[in-house]
């Protein structure tokens, strides 16, 4: 019998911890375990019904082949007006590239750029495969842990000591997953600063949640205050989040054009190309109506308020405010020491989250996966029943604590 032995890339990486949290409950599930999961990064909002149109007619019409790499001709055109709109700058067909999901274009882009010993900033606390995906692609994840005083974003005297001769990248991820954290136009500015002082770094400017902001206008992209870097920026975005499209697997990026050929020409023997019918109901999401966003940002909103009214009124948890994204991160420093009604003391972010799902049945993200403790996340892309039953449930856990 043949022994399977994985490539040292397998060893590198974990697996994805919202992914892990999202298999434990539904296994739970299945045992007929009532679970309250708030795991889940997932607009709970359907499909718009436009968007849904527009692949229905594009499979009656034989639209099921071959695209070309980089997309269709007519998703181009609307990623290249949809970026005009929010940064100002037009990008040519060259400088866009599609993939199965904002998710997997970021991979190949480190596929694509990062050597063995390559350095990748990333500000913390982040997405949880950020690290993963640097260190799968041979890279060094440098994490830079922000600060509560800067509302846990990068400042440019941080970036300035992080960046050294061997510094590829910069994530900047905003509105932020998990803190909902948004730049404005001055601390942009002042990172822009730091970057066009090193042109050998490159920042991938995460936006899948610009939509989903609660200033009053959408998330401001580091490219609209600086578009002198648009050749050192790699622009990523897609429908899954702003138009409730996750299954779709639809992202995609802008960049220099040498950078996307780069990206372009792994992507050709990846997958060839991204679906052809989602590429059709992309389209129709980038150019058709966009009230939906607007109707359901007002939902989240109400749910964030609710979500932060209940948490914040349990002692020993203290959630951070956020301008977007649909996440709460909640600093439990208060109940790290204490001891659970079976005699376990409460030591890290993670015990308490397995607490959690044990004594009343919540399911959350421990912090430390997002690189920062003692902290929890929940989505609060959920109904608000369920917000207020995991909260009081929460409240219910903590109270047994002594």
């Amino acid at each position: 019998m043949s022994q399977f032995i994985p490539a040292d890339r397998v060893g590198r990486i974990n697996e994805s911890p919202s992914s892990a949290a999202a298999a434990r409950v539904r296994t739970l599930k299945s045992t007929g375990i009532p679970i309250i999961d708030l795991t889940v990064g997932e607009p709970d909002f359907d499909t718009p019904q436009h968007i849904k149109d527009a692949a229905i007619a594009a499979i009656m019409a034989g639209e099921t082949k071959y695209t070309p790499v980089n997309g269709t001709p007519a998703l181009r055109d609307a990623i290249v007006r949809r970026l005009e709109r929010t940064t100002g700058i037009r990008y040519e067909h060259a400088n866009i590239t599609v993939g199965g999901g904002g998710k997997q274009v970021i991979f190949v882009a480190f596929m694509a750029t990062l050597n063995a010993g390559d350095e990748v900033i990333i500000p913390a606390p982040h997405w949880v495969s950020y690290p993963d995906m640097v260190r799968a692609n041979d890279g060094n994840a440098v994490i830079v842990n922000t600060r509560d005083e800067d509302s846990f974003k990068l400042t440019p005297a941080d970036l300035e000591n992080a960046i050294t001769s061997r510094t590829k990248w910069l994530v900047l991820n905003t509105p932020s997953n998990p803190t909902g954290a948004t730049y404005s136009g001055e601390e942009l500015r002042g990172l822009a600063d730091v970057l066009s002082k090193h042109p050998h770094v490159s920042v991938l400017l995460d936006e899948i949640y610009d939509e989903i902001s609660y200033t009053g206008e959408r998330a401001l992209s580091l490219l609209a205050v600086a578009p002198e870097l648009r050749d050192q920026g790699l622009l990523v975005n897609g429908v899954s989040k702003a138009y409730s499209m996750t299954g779709w697997r639809l992202g995609y990026a802008a960049g220099s054009a040498a950078l996307v050929g780069a990206i372009n020409k792994l992507q050709s023997q990846i997958s060839s190309c991204p679906s052809s019918i989602s590429q059709a109901a992309a389209v129709a999401a980038l150019d058709g109506p966009q009230d939906f966003i607007a109707e359901t940002v007002a939902v989240y909103q109400q749910r964030r308020d609710r979500a932060l009214e209940a948490l914040g009124a349990i002692d020993g948890l203290n959630p951070i405010v956020p301008d977007g994204a649909f996440y709460l991160f909640v600093n439990c420093d208060g109940v790290i020491g204490k001891v659970t009604p079976s005699g376990m003391t409460i030591e890290t972010d993670q015990d308490f989250t397995l607490y959690l799902l044990d004594h009343v049945q919540v399911a959350v993200i421990q912090g430390s996966a997002y690189g920062l403790k003692p902290f929890f996340r929940i989505s609060f892309a959920t109904d608000i029943d369920t917000i207020t039953a995991g909260a009081a449930a929460i409240a219910r856990a903590v109270g047994d604590l002594t």
